[in-house]
């Protein structure tokens, strides 16, 4: 009978496959820490103080016929692509 002989084991970050079971983690990890880091060195901008009366202003704005008169394209172009119906051409002026 000859004797067995007995490998020694091999150690664990020889393979390769441990390797792509840790690397999602640690991916994980060290994008949380930059996301970390973004949101202590970059501060949101402080909203306005009379922010609700700007929003007011700027409905206002958009409430004038001569500014809606130039978005009639876009609103027939809205509806086109909502109905599927081509809104007929205006005749031209002489």
């Amino acid at each position: 009978m000859q004797p067995k002989s007995i490998k020694s084991p091999t150690a664990w970050w020889k393979f390769g496959h441990v390797w792509l079971v840790v690397a999602g983690p640690a991916i994980v990890v060290v994008a949380s820490l930059v996301t970390f880091y973004l949101a202590v060195t970059r501060p949101d901008q402080v909203v306005t103080e009379d922010y609700y009366r700007k929003g007011i202003e700027i409905n206002q704005t958009l409430g004038n016929a001569a500014q809606s008169a130039s978005m009639a394209p876009a609103l027939q172009a809205r509806n086109h692509a909502a109905t599927g119906v081509i809104p007929a051409p205006k005749p031209a002026r002489p």
